[in-house]
């Protein structure tokens, strides 16, 4: 391999967030991925993404990716199922890079796993409004059956430390999954990164014989296969680098992202505004 392909190959996996839950994304491929180096960054002082516009969405997607454009990375991972829902479409005309986003791995899963042709999805307010993860399985398979609901209450109470075990997760997980197992659903696709934390409970709340489709595994695993037949996996046998940036707060970054991520975060780096807003 030439002095110029290794270098290409050594280039990061950009992996970007609005904040804390793309840590599983990055997680997952770390796991997949264990000699790729990884630049991730989480939108902590504009999050949640999940509330805001369209037009929004949009404008802080552009500039997370040119942030990222900075670290020259050989691929781009829309972790954030808000972005890829809303703006991944406006981002690939924008950059030449090459990007993943969580929808269409996690979409392809869904109908691979579906028995009864009846899937469930749950995510963000603004998620589910866009029809991102509607619209990708019916291009794959028109005649699944498709239930979605906005489920709010699980970011906030992942973000609080609850675990699947927690009396409150119960609650709303009863709640919100009630529908879906009246309708005989018999898969349910996390549509949000912070979700995979909550996965043996959903699993536990929907009983037997239904998947989970965990969508940051299915990045990652689309991540493997792009960078496979590109060419581009990393062959330096060393110790990879993870590098985290964070727009504000990294003190709380700290202290709840290891849940996420797996393991303990070492160099994170708030960045101020002129950093990261008006990044060119």
């Amino acid at each position: 391999m030439s002095d110029e392909s290794t270098a290409l190959n050594n280039r990061p996996i950009a992996v970007f967030d609005s904040g804390l839950g793309g840590l599983t994304v990055a997680r997952a491929i770390v796991a997949l991925l264990p000699r790729e180096n990884i630049v991730y960054f989480g939108d902590t002082a504009r999050v949640p993404y999940g509330n805001k516009s369209e037009r929004t969405i949009r404008r802080y997607a552009v500039e997370d990716v040119n942030f990222m454009l900075r670290f020259e990375p050989k691929l781009v991972v829309v972790a954030c199922n808000t972005v890829a829902s809303t703006a991944m479409e406006h981002l690939t005309q924008t950059f030449r890079v090459p990007m993943c986003g969580v929808v269409e791995p996690g979409a392809r899963a869904a109908v691979a796993a579906t028995k009864s042709r009846k899937v469930g999805i749950i995510g963000t307010e603004a998620t589910i409004a866009s029809g991102s993860y509607q619209k990708a399985i019916q291009r794959l398979d028109g005649g699944i059956e498709l239930h979605s609901r906005p489920t709010p209450l699980l970011v906030p109470i992942v973000e609080e430390g609850r675990g699947c075990d927690d009396e409150l997760v119960h609650v709303a997980l009863r709640q919100y999954l009630a529908q879906f197992k009246a309708a005989g659903v018999d898969a349910v696709v996390l549509g949000c990164t912070h979700y995979p934390l909550l996965k043996e409970a959903i699993r536990r709340e929907m009983g037997g014989g239904v998947s989970v489709v965990d969508s940051a595994e299915e990045t990652a695993a689309e991540v493997k296969r792009f960078l496979t037949e590109s060419n581009l996996l990393c062959k330096t046998p060393s110790f990879p680098q993870y590098q985290f940036f964070v727009s504000d707060s990294s003190q709380r970054f700290l202290a709840i992202g290891r849940r996420f991520f797996g393991a303990d975060l070492v160099n994170v780096r708030e960045i101020s505004p002129d950093e990261f807003f008006f990044a060119k």
